[in-house]
């Protein structure tokens, strides 16, 4: 079964609310802003008028999978030229990574001279429902304050706020949102960060029953930061594709284990090989034009607590990690 027994759950936005007042508490020492919004809500800067910090970005991270995951950065890595690392783990991964922690909520505005467009992730998707996933999950939260973290340089206007409010039926003034665009320290950290939803996620893509994940840890090199948006985008994307790594502990089949573990890595895709700014320059800049299966950890292992068997397929791309890192 995949659903999640809400019941049988905790609520993400509950377990979430102490690391956002730690966040704001600690705003000057993360190097953050925080300001309120014309309509009531509680803006968190990290890294568009504010430098930002890798420790505000792995907070984030930890926000975005709903209290449910631990964050941590590291100073070792696969690669001796790129030390930097961050390792992620949860005992709830589906719930942490897919109920929470995905940017699955498309929330944009095309009005006047306030054109907007991102994607958020964090504990209000999960009050919204906007996502035919959680009819798959069978999980829905609910909350007087919430937050919602959205990969963007700008300061939402009006009109997206009263749609995120609409939809959770959540007041502006219990409303937090973090903005951590790509191209700084923060963004990469907690883009970095979602090695094991990205994991996750295409468990899913596979058919991989859901049910079947009972915890997940993973790690991944951090990229420098690039204040341009195609080279940021790119390296993040990197990070994972080339330079992650994903164990999941399943119960299931020998034979279902060995099947995800060959089919889960990034080297599984046929749009594998090049850099991602090379892959999505040659689809036109067009994301649906790429194969979905690509984005996934460079290397995987699969415990199968039923057996006590491990399957291991993929590997670490250091030529590819150096070619994108050194632009």
């Amino acid at each position: 079964m995949t659903k999640l027994d809400a019941g049988l759950w905790p609520s993400i936005n509950a377990l979430s609310g102490p690391l956002v007042q730690q966040l704001i508490d600690n705003a000057r020492a993360l190097q953050i802003g925080v300001s309120t919004h014309e309509s009531g809500a509680t803006v968190v800067d990290a890294g568009i008028l504010h430098a930002g910090s890798a420790e505000a970005g792995r907070l984030i991270a930890e926000i975005c999978m709903g209290g449910l995951g631990k964050v941590e950065l590291s100073d070792k890595t696969a690669f001796k030229d790129w030390p930097s690392g961050i390792k992620v783990q949860s005992k709830s991964p589906v719930l942490a990574c897919l109920g929470s922690q995905y940017a699955g909520w498309a929330l944009s505005n095309d009005s006047g001279h306030e054109k907007f467009f991102s994607l958020g992730s964090g504990p209000a998707r999960a009050i919204a429902q906007r996502e035919e996933l959680f009819k798959e999950l069978g999980y829905k939260d609910s909350a007087q304050n919430t937050v919602l973290v959205l990969e963007t340089d700008k300061i939402p206007p009006m009109a997206i706020i009263e749609k995120i409010t609409r939809d959770t039926g959540v007041q502006a003034k219990n409303l937090t949102l973090i903005l951590t665009p790509t191209t700084s320290i923060a963004g990469v950290v907690q883009i970095v960060g979602r090695v094991l939803e990205v994991a996750l996620h295409k468990a899913h893509t596979l058919h991989f029953p859901l049910a079947n994940i009972i915890s997940g840890n993973g790690e991944a090199v951090l990229p420098p930061v690039s204040k341009d948006f195609m080279t940021a985008m790119g390296r993040t994307n990197d990070a994972i594709l080339f330079g992650g790594f994903v164990q999941l502990n399943v119960n299931c089949s020998d034979d279902e284990a060995r099947k995800l573990a060959q089919e889960l890595p990034s080297s599984a895709s046929k749009d594998y090989g090049k850099t991602f700014a090379e892959v999505f320059k040659s689809c036109n800049m067009d994301f649906y034009q790429i194969d979905p299966l690509l984005f996934s950890p460079a290397k995987v292992t699969i415990n199968n607590l039923e057996t006590g068997n491990s399957f291991v397929a993929g590997e670490f791309n250091s030529q590819l990690i150096n070619k994108s890192f050194n632009i």
